[in-house]
């Protein structure tokens, strides 16, 4: 793998002093945790190892990860892991993808209220998805998803949306296999209709119970009425949700997962420059036939951007529904091979990746030996090298 120019932690080291002026040296404690971690991430600050050959006198030293979801360098791993466990799950059926959208008025509600708008945008929509699923008139059966939550743009804007995987068919109420239309999973026009329902019924009860807050520009909506009038407004917005073409086999579905399950708001690899204050990022123009474009922003602009898309402590994006769901997953699973008459393998890849999890890696230098660990070190204070940030207590989550 070609080792990217810039880093998210290069554009840190170089303008988180810049960024905490620009907002007042307030930063929430979600943030200042994500920049420690990914300034920390792969160096001497959280320790480490040296491996040595066997065979010959070569050694590196290798730093260990942060481990941090928003870290563009350690999701990797992770991608490949979670991947390689649901890889039993697929099913040998026509899978599609769904994308639920939300208006930048709601998005706007989202953003200073994170957890619970953006919880509410996975409930809404696999919601939707199981009711017009289930719906004789549609499908008539129990259907399965993956849900992955997304919160930004091409351009790093706030662009809360929701990624779904859905097997094309489902179970009937008689255990038989219910397949959907080829090429064609679920109406559009109905799904959007339903999402827009419920998430604007599920958002009124937040309001009810006293679980928004707003800020800023939407003080305001702090007014029960304000605050009606404005979800009342967002019905004739466009509450966009697409089905892309049906992938083209399990392959398919693989890629799909691995590159979308644990992406992060920008890839290391799309920043191309680093100068002047500026940072310069590669971005896909999708309003005009998806081409590549260059942009460039300050160097606090570019973090401010960055950071708005950190989770909420302990929220979960990745999310699996219906016959998927944690609890049912494997009864369910084999209900629906045993209704497309699917006669499960025996293979050897749970054996070959314990073996591979357990060699040692071979040697780079002379390609004979394997490198093993010679010694431990310990990790230095993350705190190091680094500004000091003046967390006010804030959090967005």
């Amino acid at each position: 793998m070609v080792q990217p120019l810039f880093e998210v932690a290069d554009v840190i080291r170089a303008h988180a002093e810049a960024f905490l002026r620009a907002c007042g040296g307030l930063v929430s404690s979600a943030k200042e945790r994500v920049m420690r971690r990914l300034v920390a991430c792969r160096t001497a600050a959280l320790g480490g190892h040296v491996e040595s050959c066997d065979r010959c006198d070569f050694e590196r030293i290798a730093y260990n990860s942060c481990r941090d979801r928003h870290c563009p360098k350690c999701q990797a791993s992770a991608r490949a892991e979670w991947v390689e466990e649901r890889e039993a799950d697929l099913l040998p059926v026509t899978y599609f993808h769904v994308v639920f959208t939300v208006p930048p008025e709601i998005a706007a509600i989202a953003q200073q209220n994170k957890r619970v708008m953006y919880g509410i945008l996975m409930r809404a929509s696999a919601d939707t998805l199981l009711k017009i699923a289930a719906d004789p008139k549609h499908l008539g059966a129990t259907i399965g998803f993956v849900s992955v939550l997304h919160t930004w743009g091409q351009t790093l804007t706030h662009h809360p949306h929701v990624h779904c995987v859905v097997p094309g068919g489902g179970l009937g109420d008689d255990g038989k296999w219910v397949a959907c239309r080829p090429g064609f999973f679920l109406p559009i026009k109905v799904l959007s209709s339903v999402f827009r329902g419920k998430f604007l019924e599920m958002t009124r009860r937040a309001f009810a119970r006293g679980e928004l807050s707003f800020q800023g520009r939407l003080a305001h909506l702090a007014d029960p009425k304000d605050f009606a009038e404005h979800l009342q407004r967002t019905y004739a917005n466009n509450w966009v949700v697409y089905s892309k073409p049906p992938f083209g086999g399990v392959k398919q579905v693989f890629k799909y997962l691995a590159r979308y399950t644990h992406r992060v708001a920008i890839a290391n690899s799309r920043i191309v420059g680093m100068e002047n204050g500026n940072v310069s990022f590669r971005w896909k123009d999708y309003a005009h036939g998806s081409r590549h474009r260059t942009m460039t922003l300050a160097g606090p602009e570019f973090l401010r951007r960055f950071l708005q898309h950190v989770l909420p402590k302990g929220f979960v994006r990745i999310r699996s529904y219906g016959l998927l769901a944690n609890g049912v997953r494997a009864t369910r699973l084999a209900a629906c091979r045993a209704a497309l008459d699917v006669v499960v393998e025996e293979t050897r890849r749970d054996a070959d990746a314990a073996n591979d999890a357990t060699s040692m890696p071979r040697c780079p230098s002379c390609k004979v030996g394997h490198l093993v660990v010679v010694e431990r070190l310990k990790p230095f204070s993350p705190r190091l090298g680094f500004p000091a940030l003046q967390p006010a207590g804030i959090d967005s989550s």
